[in-house]
């Protein structure tokens, strides 16, 4: 149950609906967001919601069953919206496009990718500046230094940042410098992590574990809801299965089952999901068919010299072509 609370709410009305939702047996847990003061309802007993909703202080009362009760699709009428500034938003119907290369390598490389997206229209640059990888051999980001020369160039360009974050400690130093922290698979479940990012008025990209289910998925988001930030993004990236003919198996099923089942806007990415250069524009073009709501890809000058994912990053002219097509899909769609 969701108890979405008037702004003028008197303590009095507060306790007297407390004292209501115990007599109920049910725990009232108080979340205050950027947006809105609510109330999570948790207990086992049906009951005539009516009882709770027409007492005073209350806006809406919503019945969710689910265990993840916020990023619900059950209590919101209109899917969420994440608005940048600078009139760009993601989940308002279009395709919104997120492309860079794996990770932020030099002050040319910014500058060649950022002349490539404003030729296509592009405002959402991605890049990593700290990088999980699988070899503590392999390059690992340029760190704070690379993000501050990354984001010069950006704002320069009204390009906007997604990049990842990995530990809680690097939020604050990197906050000023990021328009949207990303959330990789490997940390899908770190809950601190989750909580703190939930406590920052900044847009949070959450990726699907490496073998998580879309539950788990979606209880990771409602971590980072119910700790004040509703400003989440949800991306299939593709998951471990036995299959070893490709990176990763990308689950088309996922972001059909995302759409039914929550509010928040669904972002596909192709470029992890199969790994393999030649065939990430056929997988992009599945998502966009399949309904996601942007589509977040790798792409690089030179993906043969690319100091990270390079197999699986488009050169240029191939995004060219691809952007083309996705335009195309999404006319077809309107």
């Amino acid at each position: 149950m969701i108890i979405q609370l008037d702004v003028a709410i008197t303590p009095e009305q507060q306790r007297v609906l407390e004292e209501q939702l115990a007599k109920v047996k049910y725990q009232g847990n108080p979340v205050t967001t950027q947006y809105a003061n609510y109330l999570v309802g948790v207990g086992k007993k049906e009951f005539d919601i009516r009882a709770i909703g027409s007492l005073p202080g209350i806006r809406d009362i919503h019945r969710v069953s689910d265990d993840y009760k916020l990023v619900s699709k059950k209590w919101r009428v209109d899917d969420t919206v994440i608005d940048l500034g600078d009139d760009i938003r993601i989940g308002d119907g279009s395709l919104s496009l997120m492309v860079g290369p794996c990770s932020i390598e030099s002050e040319e490389q910014v500058a060649l990718t950022i002349a490539h997206m404003q030729a296509n229209g592009i405002r959402i640059m991605r890049g990593g500046v700290y990088k999980p990888r699988s070899s503590p051999y392999s390059f690992r980001g340029m760190g704070i230094d690379g993000l501050k020369m990354w984001h010069e160039q950006t704002r320069a360009a009204g390009i906007k940042i997604i990049t990842e974050v990995m530990t809680v400690d690097q939020i604050e130093v990197m906050h000023d410098y990021v328009d949207v922290f990303q959330v990789g698979a490997r940390n899908s479940q770190n809950f601190n992590l989750l909580d703190a990012l939930g406590e920052v008025d900044k847009p949070v990209l959450l990726k699907r574990g490496i073998s998580g289910t879309i539950d788990e998925l979606l209880a990771s988001a409602e971590y980072i809801f119910s700790n004040g930030n509703e400003r989440i993004m949800l991306c299939e990236r593709g998951i471990r299965s036995y299959e070893t003919a490709y990176r990763n198996t990308f689950d088309i099923n996922a972001l059909v089952m995302l759409k039914e089942k929550t509010h928040l806007p669904v972002i596909a990415d192709p470029s992890h999901g199969i790994g393999i250069r030649r065939f990430v524009d056929k997988i992009a073009m599945a998502a966009a068919v399949a309904g996601a709501d942007g589509v977040i890809m790798e792409v690089h000058h030179q993906p043969e010299k690319a100091f990270s994912d390079g197999q699986q990053t488009l050169s240029f002219a191939e995004a060219n072509r691809l952007y083309k097509q996705l335009k195309r899909i999404e006319w077809l769609q309107d």
